[in-house]
């Protein structure tokens, strides 16, 4: 059994892990509950073995670190962490000992937004600077990207000379389902959850990118202020929006029990909060008490966040239903007696996939454990076994699409079962809005409101009807006007004649990325002969494997995908390559491309390499064999040199190709 000494070790090692992905790198690979009950253990040992405690401990310092990608602020008050507390006698206690070590003492109450920690300065009225809360005194400076923030006044009338708030930065909820949903009809990682997205975004080098995430802001402090002095909490945040800016919704108790109805109200109603929370603050009224009694080494000892536990609760699991997402995945949904949590009502949940259904050994008619992942998605933990009726039987997600009837297939590098239908109505937005990207047909003016609008008038069932639409019909569609619609289908017409490489790529066969239909237009020369190529003749092509191969043959075989490619040859689309194949002098050469060119696009580049037989790589490795590096080339440059891989000038990379 491990010894105390070993355990604190143990427990240090892995919680700073967690911190560091948590406010470093904004991507958390445990729930709050989990980490909670890491910290929990940790402080319950240094309690009993205070001999233990160092400086560095976790218990004893804010958990992030300032990135060294922004400049570092200094902050002139710390920002401080807050004490959990995880049950109501421990906020009981807490307010007790409020009301011993001060007269007539009264608390302030609120929810604890989930966000990204940030103080403001602002002078003479005017938004100066903003900065995260790194570990507390050292913090990052992201006031070009708080200036994308519309809900951050950059100018307060009334002001005093010298104004420091605290405040969160947050992802709207409502915002943050609308980004995953155009993620997932672009076929990108969606975002976890809306706190590392708030996070990550504020950290974007581009202030452009944050300004695209429509990021908000609230306050909840007064750090610093040249202001007259006030007596109350509450006082400061009225005066704070009065002068415009937003705050954090506060009630007032004078107990324990009214500060334990407040905080059950805020959990009750947290579905009707634009924010995620996972607590909610109790904070002593009085500004002068809290001077008095100061703060341990990291947080303040006048006030507390209460934790809301994860609400786990039984119901029975009536039926399962396969939903098609966008991007083909099915994903089988739990139908549960109703049953409240974390404030709604609960009649659908998670089941995540059908290595989680096996699992779990989930069944039809089951007693299941059901919760709120994240205060958000309802989700099925596990089964009660000692409740499950005798007849119930194993669950498989079905073999054939439910919406459109074609095969489905297991992802080779994944748990996701997914429809391969090329016309699948729960997939046509993606198809379409892929089919028409920048890298496949190149269709201007056809981006996802476009394909949404044209989908919802029903003026196109396929990407190949793209190509039956006229200008007339197009132009009734809202916000299209007669010379949008003109366009776009001269848009549409222009793409007809589009090299085969991008015709393969728009179709959006699984794993027939860019590179792999570039290859395929250049060794097949045209659609029909893939279309008729076997398992055998693709994987002589470069970079074509044996999987690749089989999704190639089972897309053309499908039903659905013939009707397709019958509606484009009808339609006038080229299908065969037009790219010359002009040498092997880069046969078999793997290049990265790093920094910028001043001659060329990294577009133009890539296509000049792969002309000549090479293709391109995103990173380096030891199978690199070449490094074309332009002006303020990074880290590849680096890598590239550590590993010995020959680095090459703009200049010798037209000197090698000019001749040929």
């Amino acid at each position: 059994m491990m010894d105390a000494k070993d355990e604190i070790l143990e427990l240090k090692k892995t919680i700073e892990e967690h911190n560091h992905r948590y406010y470093d790198l904004d991507s958390p690979t445990i729930s709050d509950f989990e980490y909670d009950a890491l910290m929990r253990r940790l402080r319950a040992l240094e309690a009993e073995h205070p001999e233990l405690v160092t400086p560095d401990s976790p218990t004893q310092r804010v958990g992030g670190t300032a990135s060294s990608s922004f400049a570092p602020v200094r902050h002139e008050v710390p920002l401080e962490s807050l004490t959990d507390v995880f049950s109501f006698e421990e906020t009981e206690d807490f307010c007790r000992r409020m009301a011993e070590s001060t007269e007539n003492a009264a608390f302030d109450v609120e929810p604890k937004i989930d966000g990204l920690s940030i103080a403001v300065l602002y002078e003479n009225g005017v938004f100066t600077l903003g900065a995260t809360r790194g570990d507390g005194v050292t913090g990052e400076d992201v006031t070009e990207n708080l200036r994308t923030v519309r809900s951050l006044p950059k100018k307060l009338t009334g002001a005093p000379a010298r104004l420091i708030v605290r405040g969160e930065v947050y992802m709207a909820k409502k915002v943050f389902e609308a980004i995953n949903e155009s993620l997932e009809i672009a076929g990108e990682p969606l975002l976890a959850n809306p706190r590392n997205a708030a996070a990550g975004s504020m950290r974007q080098k581009n202030p452009k990118v944050t300004r695209e995430r429509k990021l908000d802001v609230i306050f909840y402090n007064v750090q610093l202020s040249t202001a007259p002095p006030f007596e109350r909490h509450t006082e400061t945040l009225d005066w704070l929006a009065a002068l415009g800016l937003p705050v954090v919704p506060h009630t007032t108790g004078k107990t324990a029990d009214e500060c334990r109805a407040l905080i059950e109200s805020i959990g009750e109603g947290r579905e009707t909060f634009p924010f995620e929370i996972d607590g909610a603050v109790v904070k002593l009224e009085s500004l002068a008490d809290r001077q008095v009694l100061g703060s341990t080494a990291k947080a303040p000892r006048w006030a507390v966040a209460y934790k809301y536990p994860p609400e786990v609760k039984e119901t029975v699991l009536r039926d399962i239903v396969v939903q098609v997402g966008r991007t083909g995945v099915l994903t089988p949904k739990a139908v549960v007696d109703p049953v409240r949590l974390a404030g709604t009502t609960v009649t659908n949940a998670t089941l995540h996939n059908q290595d989680f259904i096996t699992e779990k050994d989930i069944r039809i008619g089951d007693t299941v454990y059901i919760r709120k992942a994240g205060e958000i998605i309802p989700e099925v933990l596990g089964v009660v076994p000692e409740k499950r009726p005798p007849e119930t039987k194993a669950y498989r997600l079905p073999e054939m699409c439910p919406v459109c009837g074609s095969p489905v297939t297991r992802d080779p590098d994944g748990a996701a079962v997914r429809c391969r239908g090329a016309e699948c109505p729960a997939q046509l937005l993606r198809h379409i809005v892929h089919f028409a990207s920048k890298n496949a047909m190149d269709i201007d003016g056809l981006g996802e409101a476009a394909v949404r609008a044209l989908l919802d008038a029903r003026l196109i069932r396929s990407a190949g009807e793209l190509y039956s639409l006229d200008a007339q019909s197009v132009a009734q569609l809202p916000r299209m006007g007669q010379k949008s619609a003109e366009n776009l289908v001269a848009a549409i017409e222009r793409s007809k004649e589009n090299d085969l490489s991008r015709l393969l790529f728009a179709l959006g066969i699984l794993q027939v990325g860019q590179a792999a239909a570039k290859t395929l237009a250049r060794r097949f020369k045209t659609l029909d002969a893939i279309e008729a190529a076997t398992v055998e003749d693709l994987v002589k092509a470069d970079d074509i494997g044996e999987i690749t191969a089989k999704n190639i043959v089972d897309w053309f075989l499908s039903p659905q995908s013939r009707h397709l490619l019958r509606l484009l040859r009808e339609a006038g689309v080229n299908t065969e390559s037009k790219e010359a194949d002009t040498g092997t002098l880069f046969s078999g050469k793997t290049f990265v491309l790093t920094g910028t060119l001043a001659g060329f696009t990294r577009a133009e580049a890539s296509a000049i390499i792969e002309r000549l037989g090479g293709k391109v790589s995103s990173s380096v490795s030891k199978k690199t064999d070449y490094v074309l590096a332009g002006e303020e080339a990074g880290s590849k440059l680096d890598k590239a040199r550590s590993l010995g891989v020959p680095v090459i000038s703009e200049e010798a990379f037209r000197a090698m190709t000019e001749n040929a």
